[in-house]
């Protein structure tokens, strides 16, 4: 499975290889590609209607940032050597209590908190970092786009997702945005502190923010027993043929593909 991403096309290519096996092996590993490959369409129809400012940039940031997770998911397939965030989120596809939600959201959690502000500060190093904000923020728009869909497919696949009420939150939806702003928000400040460090500090400086990403995952995927035992029914009635999850969640992303054409 070649997981080298030059353009943002590769990395759509490379996101269907991981999707088609994890079809193959029934591995939920595949719903975190199968999100990306949506979110990663949007970035590029967002591209191509001159959303952003400067289109090559975002393009490079686009396959920068993918790559992190193409990288971490190809070491973790060949039992190499990743991210701890990376590897907590990928070693949790065997367990079964977590909800699809939580696969999904210890994804976004490796790759937003920890990759992203890595990929911003390589893509923009130094004093050019304040150039790319704009676009930055930006991507939090198209991003909220996919999460009506998503809320509507959550709820296919997770009959009694709106027990989700028992925890003070409305809906899933309130879930996955409040992550995934206050995660690009801490982003942007990891890209910020990356930027400016020296690049024989800069190792350590990673496994720090990979450290601090990792509790945040640890949290996602196994929440105090309350919250563990409040979860059970949701997951007893969720959908849990890895095949049928999958195709759900591309028929949203087909969807919302044609409604875009």
């Amino acid at each position: 499975m070649e997981m080298l991403a030059e353009t943002i096309d590769d990395v759509i290519r490379s996101l269907d290889a991981i999707i088609d096996w994890a079809r193959e092996e029934r591995n939920r590993a595949g719903y975190f590609a199968a999100l990306y490959r949506r979110v990663t369409r949007a970035v590029k129809q967002g591209i191509e209607a001159g959303r952003f400012q400067d289109s090559p940039r975002m393009e490079r940031l686009d396959v920068i940032f993918a790559s992190r997770y193409l990288n971490a998911f190809d070491a973790w397939r060949k039992h190499q050597p990743t991210t701890l965030s990376w590897k907590l989120a990928f070693d949790a596809v065997s367990s079964w209590p977590p909800l699809v939600l939580q696969h999904l959201l210890a994804g976004m959690n490796a790759h937003i908190n920890l990759d992203l502000g890595i990929a911003a500060a390589a893509c923009a190093p130094g004093d050019q970092l304040a150039g790319l904000q704009h676009d930055f923020n930006l991507i939090n728009i198209v991003l909220a786009e996919q999460v009506a869909a998503l809320e509507r497919e959550m709820a296919e696949i997770s009959p009694w997702v709106a027990l989700l009420n028992t925890f003070g939150l409305r809906t899933e939806t309130t879930i996955i945005n409040f992550s995934m702003t206050k995660a690009r928000d801490c982003a942007w400040l990891e890209a910020a502190n990356l930027a400016k460090i020296p690049a024989n500090l800069l190792g350590a400086a990673i496994a720090e923010a990979d450290l601090r990403s990792s509790l945040v995952g640890k949290l996602v995927l196994s929440p105090p027993l309350l919250v563990r035992l409040e979860l059970l029914p949701i997951r007893v009635r969720e959908v849990s043929d890895v095949r049928r999850v999958l195709d759900i969640l591309a028929s949203g992303a087909a969807a919302m593909a044609a409604a875009q054409t």
